[in-house]
């Protein structure tokens, strides 16, 4: 809203503006991603990757480090490698459905076999993807899940 004083008169108009959000000059609020992957390698380079698109990344090495994190800062995404020392990735999707049942998750893995599949898409995962990560698949069901909860 903005006041306007007219010159004659000195009578304040207010007029409203609206503005499609597509329009906005404002930058939408960044979303924030969590990486949760016992392989540094990995998990540096899928971090990079989503800070390049535009994403906030923080990065933990485990489940544990992940379910601290998690107490202390919210996100919009969560994703994890299913195959990890202490607390592997269907473990920790367990624990994510106690704590934090809302929480949007990708299950990635070098060793994919169909049973974790179905258990992880049974325990709400949003998808589930095959290591190494491609691009073009990863940004689509980004997409996909940025445009389910945004409503």
């Amino acid at each position: 809203m903005a006041r306007l004083d007219t010159p004659q008169t000195g009578a304040r108009i207010i007029r409203r503006f609206l503005i499609k959000e597509s329009e906005s000059i404002l930058p939408k609020q960044p979303k924030r991603i969590l990486v949760v992957d016992d392989e540094e390698n990995a998990r540096i380079g899928l971090s990079r990757l989503l800070a390049k698109e535009g994403f906030l990344v923080d990065s933990v090495a485990n489940g544990f480090e992940a379910l601290n994190y998690l107490r202390e800062q919210e996100v919009n995404l969560i994703v994890t490698d299913i195959n990890m020392p202490e607390m592997n990735g269907i473990t920790f999707l367990k624990e994510l459905n106690r704590s934090y049942p809302c929480s949007n998750v990708i299950m990635i893995t070098a060793y994919g076999g169909v049973e974790s599949y179905i258990e992880a898409m049974n325990l709400g995962a949003f998808e589930y993807i095959n290591k190494p990560v491609k691009i073009d698949e990863l940004k689509s069901i980004l997409k996909k899940i940025f445009k389910e909860t945004s409503h």
